[in-house]
């Protein structure tokens, strides 16, 4: 039986969500599509990946064919959407979120506190204190909130496990933005900084609830060795505090997540196995001393599981370049129109049936909905050639694009479809967010509320 491509199974579910309208040119103008299927089995590759064996392990149930203990957690920030957490909750994963809003969607899922770990550099106090109430695992990003978290259990005993984000410092990657282990990034505490590598065994030392290290070394942009290398470094430091004071100071090693995605096409690569392979090299005290693991991925979960879908509303030529005014713009890929050259997408072209086009390809620009110049999809882009009525496919965007939307112009957040696809190739959808009706986005903003005073008004009561 022949395997069916990812590009021939998003054709035949942009065709059934045609079918049923769920896509449709008055009324559902732009939707965004979940392959559950394909989350599923991408989870099924991580847990594969790190399931192998670790090597001799120093731990009292760590051996030679002993796997290592591992906890993956989803970064909530890629896609937040309660039922997709929910999905991944299923599926065996845990959740890594960084906001007190991301606990809360984490929490709403089902995920259990202790599968949740809370990373964020600006935590309140407030947001601590909830955290280590419920028994969720704290990543501290500096001295001063180690010392916040010491107040806070002096008051209150926790299940929480806590861990310390080092930066490495190992340099970056080829986006700035997505490079956290450069000499002045802003996360976690400068491992090479002067007297730092000291301060914190002297934090070990004083604090004998802390008990993790974690490091995140990037994302996209990021070459798998300079993550592991990331990793090896965290490894070095954690075998320094057990040298110091004894073996099981240091329960485990949060190592982060970052895989990077490949945008170009659909083949996923590079796998969470290859990138295994770059820690067994570079990092391979990580399996051998038997520390528990905690990972951290996020796009490399989602991106390649998800799609946008959208019409062409008009089609005109300026300077003789076609242009193609389309649905899908700065809302839902706010990264690309921002930042093309580090964030560049597929596009692909479909009739207003989601049968794929194959005319000769002339060279022209997709436009988005938003009123500024910028809303491009792309530039200059080779497509058969897009009329009036076709819909326009964005791949690779189930995470960090249309699950957080960017509220410009007012546009509205479109409908998120889940997806699967039976063994009979029968197409089952399942709401995951509704689409915003663009006529009631007032009602968000406090419609009903008195008006404000002027300022300068009198007081009532005051004169």
């Amino acid at each position: 039986m022949t395997a069916v491509t990812p590009a021939a199974r998003r054709e035949r579910i942009l065709q059934e969500a045609v079918r049923q309208g769920l896509l449709d040119p008055e009324e559902s103008l732009l939707a965004a599509f979940v392959d559950l299927d394909g989350v599923a089995a991408t989870v099924g590759a991580l847990h594969e990946a790190f399931a192998g064996p670790c090597g001799e392990g120093t731990r009292q149930d760590a051996g030679p064919s002993a796997a290592p203990r591992v906890l993956h957690t989803f970064a909530a920030k890629a896609n937040c959407l309660v039922p997709v957490l929910r999905e991944l909750a299923g599926l065996g994963m845990g959740c890594e979120v960084a906001s007190a809003g991301e606990l809360a969607r984490a929490l709403a899922a089902g995920f259990p506190p202790d599968r949740i770990v809370f990373d964020a550099p600006a935590k309140t106090r407030a947001e601590l204190e909830r955290a280590l109430a419920l028994g969720v695992a704290v990543n501290a990003d500096s001295f001063q909130e180690l010392e916040r978290i010491a107040d806070l259990l002096a008051r209150r005993p926790s299940a929480s496990r806590i861990g310390v984000r080092l930066n490495c410092q190992i340099g970056g990657g080829s986006i700035a933005a997505m490079s956290t282990a450069t000499s002045t990034s802003k996360f976690g505490v400068p491992l090479t900084d002067p007297g730092n590598r000291e301060r914190l065994v002297r934090a070990f030392a004083e604090h004998p609830w802390l008990t993790w290290v974690h490091t995140h070394t990037g994302s996209q942009g990021c070459p798998l060795d300079l993550m592991a290398r990331g990793v090896a470094q965290a490894v070095d430091f954690a075998d320094e505090v057990e040298a110091a004071f004894g073996p099981g100071r240091v329960e485990g090693v949060d190592i982060g997540g970052g895989l990077p995605v490949n945008f170009a096409d659909d083949e996923v690569t590079p796998g969470f196995a290859t990138y295994v392979e770059q820690l067994r090299t570079h990092a391979p005290d990580l399996f051998r001393r038997g520390y528990r693991i905690v990972t951290e991925f996020g796009r490399s979960l989602l991106a390649k599981n998800g799609f946008l879908a959208a019409y062409v509303e008009y089609t005109k030529t300026a300077g003789g370049r076609p242009i193609a005014v389309t649905h899908a713009g700065v809302q839902v890929a706010t990264r690309t129109v921002f930042g093309p050259d580090a964030w560049p997408l597929r596009i692909e072209a479909y009739d207003g049936y989601g049968t794929a086009r194959r005319g000769r390809p002339v060279r022209q620009d997709v436009a988005g909905p938003a009123c500024f110049a910028g809303d491009l999809l792309a530039r200059d882009r080779a497509l058969p050639p897009l009329r009036t009525g076709d819909l326009v496919v964005v791949p690779d965007t189930g995470a960090y694009y249309f699950s957080t939307p960017f509220h410009y112009n007012s546009l509205p957040e479109p409908a998120v479809h889940g997806v699967r696809v039976g063994a009979d190739g029968e197409v089952e959808f399942a709401l995951i967010r509704p689409a915003q009706d663009p006529w009631r986005l007032s009602e968000r903003d406090g419609v009903g509320v008195p008006p404000l005073e002027p300022v300068g008004a009198p007081v009532p009561g005051v004169g």
